[in-house]
């Protein structure tokens, strides 16, 4: 059980890395990925298999360090905060640029709803790939500190 946690572990931290480098790359370029979303999503999926593990683990009576634990739940507690701030990026993009709703943005000619949308989208991304990266920064310290 520890060698699935442990290769477990070392998947989360190369899906987490894959995501947040290739999500700061297309962040940097003003790009859209579906390959981003593909990876950041399995990752936090296997950090959530990960985190699972670890309880099966500490219920079978292995002891860890606190700080192997606290880094090792962490990311799912960043993970859900990341999410919500990524949902309310979209409003915070309309409330700078004084629209009431998305219905206003339909107004504007194509070119100008273009530029609102790919706002939106860069700062969802931009979220996102921050929560990601320091994410993979827990997952390496919780590596550096397990048993």
């Amino acid at each position: 059980m520890k060698l699935v946690h442990l290769v477990v572990g070392v998947l989360s931290i190369v899906l987490m890395g894959g995501a947040g480098l290739w999500g700061a790359w297309c962040w940097y370029r003003v790009r859209h990925s579906p390959w981003f979303w593909r990876l950041l999503r399995a990752g936090q999926a296997v950090v959530v298999i990960e985190a699972a593990l670890g309880g099966v683990l500490v219920l079978m009576g292995r002891k860890e360090s606190s700080l192997h634990l606290i880094y090792g739940l962490l990311p799912l507690g960043i993970s859900f905060v990341a999410e919500q701030l990524r949902i309310a990026s979209a409003q915070m993009v309309l409330d700078n640029r004084g629209f009431e709703s998305t219905a206003s943005v339909g107004q504007l000619p194509e070119s100008e709803q273009r530029v609102v949308v790919v706002s939106i989208l860069q700062r969802e991304l931009g979220v996102m790939v921050l929560a990601a990266l320091v994410i993979l920064v827990l997952l390496i310290r919780a590596a550096g500190t397990g048993g």
